[in-house]
């Protein structure tokens, strides 16, 4: 299914039937990603008395309460709700949910941090040195090596890699409206509640910017490569600063 879609005075021609989708799956259970030291995912039919609404229980339906953390269970998408104390909910951000996109691929830079432990950074020059010269709209950001594991990963308490916030501000300022990575955060997992990352690509509280998003943990495919693409973000109506979410890649045709 070929669709043309249009932009500032370009047109994009994408093959609608091939979608590479970059969301985790969430499930009931142990065996998932997960971060923050989040409990794993519970998924529960209703009891009511001695019924037990699970069709396997002799119920006539499946019907099961969900329990799960937007930030600490996988894909999700977040708005400047998540740093301000209105929550500004990300269910009705998005005024459409396709984007021009770029995916770049970087391996963190190291560096020895104040408390001595090693920091995993990617920095505003290597960004300078990727993205495009015309910015998408949406930049996805793959840190090397992609491990096999990460699908399944317990991200707490393991420092994971992170932005610097000159490079989040940067993007900012070249008009990048949706940031993508594959990290539980776009900030160091201990920095004493600064989140510079955040406050610099959001550029709060100078400003409540109720049009850019920030997407983490993500997956995307290793036979994937880096390059231009339209993207599909997709996001349930969840009056929250989170929401699971599943954003979907489209390559560009010649």
């Amino acid at each position: 299914m070929i669709a043309e879609i249009s932009h500032k005075g370009r047109t994009f021609r994408v093959d609608l039937s091939k979608p590479i989708d970059l969301s985790l799956p969430l499930h009931n259970g142990e065996g998932q990603l997960r971060a923050w030291w989040v409990d794993p995912v519970r998924m529960e039919p209703v009891r009511n008395g001695d019924t037990i609404y699970a069709v396997k229980e002799g119920a006539p339906v499946n019907f099961r309460n969900i329990q799960f953390n937007p930030h600490g269970h996988g894909t999700h998408t977040e708005s400047v709700g998540h740093i301000s104390p209105e929550i500004h909910p990300v269910g009705n951000l998005l005024k459409r949910y396709f984007f021009t996109a770029q995916l770049v691929s970087l391996l963190p830079e190291t560096r020895r941090a104040p408390d001595a432990k090693v920091d995993h950074v990617i920095t505003l020059e290597q960004l300078r040195n990727v993205v495009n010269e015309r910015p998408p709209e949406a930049l996805i950001v793959r840190t090397l090596p992609n491990e096999q594991d990460r699908d399944h990963r317990d991200w707490s308490g393991t420092n994971p890699c992170y932005l610097q916030s000159t490079a989040c501000a940067w993007l900012r300022s070249i008009g990048v409206k949706h940031l993508l990575l594959d990290l539980p955060s776009v900030d160091r997992e201990e920095d004493g509640g600064v989140l510079a990352a955040h406050h610099a690509f959001w550029d709060f509280p100078n400003t409540v910017d109720l049009e850019r998003t920030i997407t983490e943990l993500l997956l995307v495919p290793p036979d994937v490569r880096d390059g231009d693409f339209l993207l599909e973000l997709q996001l349930p109506h969840l009056m929250n600063d989170a929401a699971p979410s599943r954003p979907v890649l489209y390559a560009l045709l010649p």
